[in-house]
Order: structure tokens, then C-alpha cells, then sequence
């Protein structure tokens, strides 16, 4: 049974872990207001630019553009997005499994045949599949520390080059979209080539005139719509991953709290203990004094 002094320094060590927490969790809370002010102010451009492409890509149809046309699969990308550090619950398991879950299935012949290369956004993601039998080609941590909208441009440079040259013939992203606070959801975006959303009941009466052409700004806006997603997608992974350790750290200092209140029960009931057993061992003594 620990001793009353055991006791005593756990009570310390719990209370000094929830400071830790309760400071994380504050950090985390400032961060994550600058994180979605980010978010809100480059969504609106993202979504923009997204709905201004896919409007010209229903309307045209004489395109000759290889960011937009299918073909045969023979190789996928994956940029796989993690944090660069843990203590933010499922965060990165989360993208692993997801990660794993689509290789091992939907991409199963393609991983099987070690047809997919990975891109790790973050040193748990690239720690984890390092180690496993992952075909990681490119490695990019501590990114999110000073995140900036060229690294963003230039994965993008990189991965259109592949697709282009045909070292891929699919790319996807795996990532954490931030929704709340408490809550992230795992999504699965297909990069490239990109995919038109079919404007089917749309009644739309407004007429265009494009200059040039509708083709050359199609040209024109296919690279920055690429580059305007994958920023999207890295801010909204920060943002998810601060939210993430908001919330864990939130409820660790909830438990350390509870923890505490326990082991302080424990500490009154062996101390009470401890002062009963001394007083009868005086009375007892005390008796026998007076039998002798």
C-alpha cells in the first residue's frame, strides 16, 4: 500500500501535469482564432475560383488540357496531411487508418504492387509510414510552424510535373477538414486530375463575355485553382489539429482534476488511519500502565 508521502508527491506530480495541460490548452485557443480567421478568409477565394472553373469547364467542351482528362491508372500519389507534433487525441491515427484503409483496399492492387507513393505534410504521418512498407518519395515536417503559401504552390508544382510526365496518373489528398472546435472529418479528395461538378438544374440567365477566350482562361485558372485547394487544405488541417488539442488537453485537465480529488480522498483516508491507529496505540499503552 503507498505511504502517506507517496501519496502526497503524486498529488504534486498530477497537479503540475495539469498546469501543463491547462497552458497547452490555452495556447492552442489563441492559435486556433488566428487559424480559422485564416480559413474564413481563404475559403472565399478557394470556393470562388473552384465555381468560376467548373462553370467554364460545363460550357466549353473543345478543352485539351491533361490536368483535366482521364486515363489509364497505373500509379497514384497520396499527400497524406498530419500535425508535427502529438497530444491532439486522434488527430493523426485518424489519417493513418484512412491512409491504410485505402491501400489496403480501394487501392489494393496498386499497393500491392507498391504502385503508390506517398507525400507526408507532417512528422507523424512521414514517422509512421517511413517505418512500414510505404513508398514515402517526398517528406516535408515542420511546415505548419511557419506555414506559407509558397510551400503550398510549390507541392503543387511538383506534383502537376509528375502527373503531367506521367510518373503518376493520380493524385489524392488526405487530410482533416475542420468543421468545429470538437469536431474534424477525415476527407479524401481527389487532386488530379481535377473533376468538373456537373451543373445539372442549375438555371442560370446571366450571359459572359470571356477575353481571351473561354479556353486560355480555363488554361490560366487550372494551376491557380490547384495552388488555392492545396492552401485550403493545409489551413484547414492546422486549423483541425489546433481544435484537436484544444479539446484534448481540455479534457486531460478534466481528468487530472478528477485524479487529483481522488487521490486527495485517499490521502484523508490514510491519514485518518494512521492518527486513529496512534491514538489507540496511546490508550492501549496508557492502559497497560495502569494495569502494571
Amino acid at each position: 500500500m503507498a505511504t502517506l508521502r507517496d501519496i502526497k508527491r503524486r498529488i504534486k506530480g498530477v497537479k503540475n501535469t495539469q498546469q501543463i495541460t491547462k497552458a497547452m490548452k490555452m495556447v492552442a485557443a489563441a492559435r486556433l482564432r488566428r487559424a480559422q480567421e485564416n480559413i474564413m478568409n481563404a475559403r472565399p477565394y478557394s470556393h470562388k475560383i473552384a465555381e468560376v472553373l467548373n462553370h467554364l469547364l460545363n460550357i466549353e467542351t473543345n478543352i485539351n488540357n491533361e490536368l483535366i482528362s482521364e486515363r489509364e491508372v497505373k500509379r497514384i500519389a497520396l499527400v497524406v496531411v498530419t500535425s508535427d507534433r502529438g497530444l491532439c487525441g486522434g488527430f493523426n491515427m485518424n489519417i493513418i487508418r484512412q491512409v491504410e484503409e485505402l491501400a489496403r483496399n480501394e487501392f489494393n492492387t496498386f499497393y500491392s504492387g507498391s504502385n503508390i507513393d506517398l507525400y507526408c505534410v507532417g512528422k507523424k504521418g512521414n514517422d509512421y509510414f517511413t517505418k512500414r512498407p510505404f513508398n514515402v518519395v517526398g517528406s516535408h515536417i515542420g511546415i505548419f510552424s511557419h506555414l506559407k503559401f509558397e510551400f503550398a504552390s510549390g507541392l503543387v508544382k511538383d506534383l502537376t510535373q509528375k502527373y503531367l510526365s506521367g510518373d503518376v496518373d493520380k493524385v489524392y489528398i488526405v487530410f482533416n477538414e475542420f468543421r468545429s472546435v470538437i469536431q474534424q472529418k477525415t476527407t479524401v479528395e481527389q487532386f488530379l486530375p481535377i473533376i468538373p461538378i456537373t451543373e445539372e438544374g442549375k438555371t442560370n440567365t446571366a450571359e459572359y463575355i470571356y477575353e481571351p477566350d473561354k479556353v486560355g482562361i480555363i488554361n490560366d485558372l487550372l494551376p491557380k485553382h490547384l495552388s488555392a485547394q492545396m492552401w485550403r487544405v493545409f489551413l484547414e488541417s492546422y486549423a483541425a489539429e489546433l481544435g484537436a488539442r484544444m479539446t484534448a488537453m481540455d479534457m486531460a485537465t478534466e481528468n487530472a482534476k478528477e485524479l487529483i480529488r481522488s487521490l486527495q480522498l485517499t490521502y484523508n483516508k490514510e491519514r485518518q488511519a494512521a492518527i486513529t491507529k496512534e491514538i489507540i496505540e496511546i490508550v492501549s499503552g496508557a492502559n497497560a500502565l495502569k494495569e502494571s
